[in-house]
């Protein structure tokens, strides 16, 4: 990509608002004691701090992908960034914290628009022979946004203050406005239809569970509240498998999850993220909480795991070339799920931070042989055309499962727990951990359910040649 060509400006644009979309999944995790300190709440509050933001974001991902189709992929990105930095605004200036989970609440919704058509923006704006070039670095771009998000979070918390970690997305936003409308390509897709039926159905079954899931401990999980969100949740998440089954412009096309590659690269990616971000929820806070260290100090304390991807990334996406991407996305979810039975083996009160550093170096290491692969094995298991929706799909259901898992691991901690003394959240942090280790443990044997290598390629090789005749169904968002 040559400086100054469309290809780069559509990368730095495209990529810089990823980052702050990616960015806000875990940024407010070491901002939570703070936030709490300042605003009030308990722990369901600091739950739907982050979900208000993952759930909205997840389950409207696929809509977004949707409209750019019809809309024109530029204005919808636009308009999601838009949204994104007012909300974030709204955020900073929040006076209480109702208000703060509802400017969350926007700021995934604006997450949603503009993640999904960025990575059409990147595709039509790169030439093919780059794209994974181009692929990669954007995820990357992604990757360390997640993996930087409590150290950047607890920097900005204890040398400005907790609103300054949305406020900071308000002028980066302001500055990418413009250059979308001036420096991006307008493109539409050929499936104009939306699958609002289904997007409704999705959200309010994600927000049953996961209100239900928050409320269980607090009401009693055979409350009237807590049952109804449960049994409502599930009933219309089957509805929404059943519309999807029978429409002709599905949100999520059920037929993908035939295919063997798609639909465990897919269920690992959700469990992962069940157990990833619901471990990450909780230390950030133990640092703070149970172990004093300040915002920044827990950050930092943090890097052993979350930063790991940018040295062992790079390596990793080397050898999928080699051997293929199973084993290494194997490797790394079981190499974490190790990582958090370490760690639930040595909580106490007052454990030594040396005792920590092993078993978060060892969730790094997996948490980024898990990254790397994964996208290329994700894109190689449909047909070019079905990359977009594919894309979207793998994105919303992390997202789900990292709300889901905050729920699960929040409401096991509270069964057990509290923030009232360090031996109190000790006696809440290492059931939770197990928890979550169990969830990655289940992701290792989904990934070993990918096909071997020689039969992947087998696989992609007669997927491309059955060509348009496969399936007539138009997928929501392709890759130009």
């Amino acid at each position: 990509m040559r400086k100054g060509s469309p290809a780069v400006w559509a990368f730095v644009i495209t990529s810089t608002a990823g980052f702050m979309a990616a960015l806000d999944n875990l940024v407010v995790t070491t901002a939570l004691p703070s936030i709490r300190t300042h605003l009030g709440g308990g722990i369901a509050d600091l739950e739907w701090t982050v979900n208000a933001y993952t759930l909205t974001f997840a389950v409207l991902l696929m809509l977004g992908a949707a409209l750019g189709d019809r809309f024109g992929r530029r204005r919808i990105f636009t308009l999601g960034l838009a949204l994104f930095t007012l909300s974030s605004l709204g955020a900073a200036l929040a006076p209480g914290i109702d208000a703060l989970i509802a400017a969350r609440a926007a700021q995934g919704v604006g997450a949603a628009l503009l993640t999904p058509v960025s990575l059409t923006l990147l595709t039509s704006a790169v030439a093919p022979a780059k794209r994974g070039l181009a692929f990669g670095a954007w995820g990357a771009v992604n990757g360390m946004a997640i993996a930087m998000g409590p150290l950047i979070g607890g920097t900005i918390v204890e040398h400005l203050s907790w609103q300054w970690i949305f406020a900071l997305n308000v002028p980066i936003g302001l500055a990418l406005l413009p250059l979308a409308r001036l420096r991006l390509t307008e493109s539409h897709g050929p499936n104009s239809r939306l699958d609002i039926p289904g997007t409704a159905l999705a959200s309010a079954g994600l927000f049953g569970i996961v209100f239900a899931l928050i409320r269980g401990n607090a009401d009693g999980w055979s409350s009237p509240t807590v049952l109804t969100g449960l049994i409502a949740g599930a009933a219309l998440l089957v509805a929404f498998v059943a519309w999807e089954l029978r429409t002709d412009a599905p949100l999520l096309p059920m037929r993908l999850f035939r295919n063997r590659a798609f639909a465990a690269v897919n269920s690992a990616s959700l469990l992962m993220s069940v157990g990833m971000f619901g471990s990450i929820f909780l230390l950030s806070q133990w640092l703070q909480t149970a172990q004093g260290y300040s915002p920044m100090e827990a950050g930092v304390r943090m890097l052993p795991w979350t930063a790991m991807p940018m040295v062992v990334a790079p390596l990793a996406g080397m050898l999928v070339d080699r051997i293929g991407g199973r084993i290494i996305i194997a490797a790394g979810l079981a190499f974490q799920a190790a990582g958090l039975v370490w760690f639930a083996l040595i909580v106490a009160a007052h454990v030594d931070y040396s005792s920590q550093i092993p078993p978060l170096v060892l969730s790094g290491i997996g948490m980024a042989l898990f990254f790397a692969p994964v996208t290329t094995v994700l894109m190689g298991s449909v047909k070019p055309e079905e990359q977009g929706v594919a894309s979207g799909a793998n994105n919303a259901l992390r997202e789900i499962g990292g709300a889901l898992g905050i729920a699960v691991l929040a409401s096991v901690f509270t069964a057990h727990g509290d923030f009232s003394s360090p031996q109190r959240y000790a006696d809440g942090l290492a059931p939770a951990i197990w928890v979550g280790a169990a969830a990655i443990a289940a992701a290792t044997v989904a990934a070993l359910i990918l096909p071997r290598r020689r039969a992947a390629a087998a696989t992609a090789t007669a997927t491309a040649a059955a060509g348009d005749s496969a399936d007539s169904a138009q997928p929501l968002s392709t890759v130009a």
